[in-house]
């Protein structure tokens, strides 16, 4: 009997993958010659070709303890950054994957706006990297993924942060709610706004359907991207108040 990685790789030979993020075939004999990853990027492969693979850049100290911002500088320890001492942050820690550039950045808009779903494999490959870099199983009690609107759930057909964790997360026992959190305001989108005016957008769009799911857990928020951190700050802020021990949060990529 041919075994499931040889016929993989017959097929490979015959039909070989296309990358997701640039739309080019490649050859692929896995990161070692061996199929198994070597590096966090290899646990996108084989929907990321080796060139975009090496085009992610993940986030390594030091960074801002807080919100988990990289600094310039590649020398000296994690530190909060000026604008987590000046703005009130009302999650924990907040940390990403990598960097919101290049092939990440890319796949996150191919995987968003395109609606290219199969995405979902290897990007929540690289959030549950993430998750066990930063935290252990035990330090969370619930992932609460940032909810979209009705209108805008329907518009998309997806929500991008539930597909991020919801199939290690049940595959790890780990709780996850993706209705207690809801959005009950619709706002315009993030990304055309300046950080005031994202923080006025967001305020008052979340609420607690059920705060007795949320008091006293330990909660990891799960999104897509950190950009000002105006929607995870009052998503925490939301989830505090209805009686959380804590929220840290979790996203793929990090703007700088």
């Amino acid at each position: 009997m041919i075994s499931k990685s040889l016929w993989q790789a017959f097929l490979w030979t015959i039909f070989p993958p296309r990358c997701l993020v640039c739309n080019t075939y490649y050859a692929w004999q896995g990161p070692d010659g061996k199929g198994a990853p070597n590096e966090p990027s290899d646990l996108t492969a084989p929907s990321f070709c080796e060139s975009c693979r090496k085009d992610l850049a993940p986030i390594d100290s030091p960074l801002c303890s807080k919100c988990g911002l990289p600094f310039v500088s590649r020398e000296g320890e994690n530190h909060t950054c000026s604008e987590c001492l000046i703005e009130t942050k009302h999650f924990g820690r907040a940390r990403a994957f990598g960097v919101y550039d290049g092939a990440l950045m890319e796949a996150i808009h191919r995987f968003k706006y395109g609606k290219k779903s199969a995405l979902s494999h290897p990007l929540s490959a690289l959030a549950r990297e993430t998750f066990f870099r930063f935290w252990a199983a035990a330090d969370i009690d619930l992932f609460v993924p940032v909810p979209l609107h009705i209108k805008r759930l329907r518009e998309r057909g997806f929500n991008q942060s539930h597909l991020l964790i919801t199939r290690w997360a049940k595959q790890g026992q780990i709780p996850y709610d993706g209705l207690t959190l809801s959005r009950v305001r619709w706002t315009e989108p993030q990304t055309t706004l300046s950080r005031t005016d994202r923080r006025k957008n967001i305020k008052g769009a979340f609420s607690i359907r059920h705060p007795e799911k949320i008091e006293g857990r330990k909660i990891l928020l799960v999104d897509d991207v950190y950009t000002t951190g105006a929607t995870v700050n009052e998503c925490a802020r939301v989830l505090v108040g209805a009686g959380a021990k804590f929220v840290d949060v979790l996203t793929l990529a990090r703007a700088v």
